[in-house]
């Protein structure tokens, strides 16, 4: 038995805890999170593991993505392989048009089996529209543009440049 706290990067508490057998994969525990808060699942996902300061780490997709083989997917990870510890963590994005991101903990783990996942804390609503999230990629790139702005002026002027005399 694992309990998992569940929290919504959101301005206001959206929070649940759910009780799940310890043995199930993450492609089950995704289709929890993911009705716990209103949603069908049906939409891409990932799983990101994380360190003790929330920095994302290795991507775990819904569908294996390797080119060839055995790629890591949902469905080859088991809860208790992957978050062995009270207090590992991972990050969850759901529908990546939205870009909804959750704040997976384990907070508790038993010996006992759970037949059924249940949610036994749920507090706050979703918001009706995901939070605006800024990427770093896109900071640096915009950081890379204004560093490099002067530099780059003659280029304007191409349109000017008569390139039939060579």
């Amino acid at each position: 038995m694992y309990k998992v706290r569940v929290i919504l990067d959101t301005q206001e508490d959206v929070i649940r805890t759910l009780v799940v057998d310890k043995a199930i994969t993450l492609e089950s525990l995704h289709q929890h999170i993911a009705k716990s808060f209103g949603f069908d699942g049906a939409e891409m996902a990932s799983f990101y593991m994380t360190d003790e300061e929330w920095n994302q780490g290795e991507e775990i997709p819904l569908f294996n993505m390797a080119e060839a083989g055995e790629g890591i997917s949902m469905a080859t990870c088991i809860l208790n392989e992957t978050l062995p510890q009270v207090n590992d963590k991972l990050i969850y994005v759901y529908d990546f048009f939205h870009m909804w991101t959750f704040y997976v903990e384990v907070i508790e783990q038993g010996n006992e089996s759970v037949l059924e996942t249940k949610t036994i804390l749920a507090v706050g609503e979703i918001p009706k529209e995901a939070p605006e999230k800024e990427f770093k990629a896109d900071k640096l790139l915009n950081d890379f543009d204004d560093e490099f702005k002067d530099e780059f002026n003659d280029f304007e002027r191409l349109d000017d440049f008569d390139f039939d005399n060579y």
